[in-house]
């Protein structure tokens, strides 16, 4: 093992000449809409808590979770349910080995983009 020659061998592409493609930029933000999922949760966990603990706590706390920070918290936990939703039919979809050609995989990611999108437009309108 220790005699083998690595000069010769190609390299795998690097980070900075790989072209991204959308199937790898929608995984990547299918991790990351599961983290910030999780901090939505928390923040709606503290308001709950907060509300049980006693008025003055609760105000405390609404105060946070109704503040323009708190509120885009919310909102892009909101989009993150909708893409993570509908991701995960994506996925299911391929579970079943539909959808795997080039064409299919690029149309089903911009779909579940905009599905998403519509989601939470349509679910901001029906809260307002």
């Amino acid at each position: 093992m220790a005699d083998v020659n690595r000069g010769n061998r190609p390299l795998s592409p690097h980070l900075t000449i790989y072209r991204p493609q959308i199937t790898s930029m929608l995984s990547i933000l299918m991790r990351i809409t599961g983290v910030g999922l999780t901090l939505g949760s928390l923040l709606t966990v503290w308001w709950f808590l907060a509300a049980a603990t006693g008025p003055e706590y609760y105000d405390y706390v609404n105060g946070i979770v109704t503040s323009w920070f708190g509120g885009l918290i919310m909102l892009g936990s909101l989009w993150a349910l909708w893409y993570h939703f509908c991701n995960g039919l994506r996925y299911l979809l391929w579970f079943e080995a539909k959808h795997f050609d080039v064409d299919k995989v690029t149309k089903s990611g911009q779909v579940v983009v905009a599905a998403s999108l519509i989601l939470t437009l349509l679910t901001l309108i029906i809260i307002l």
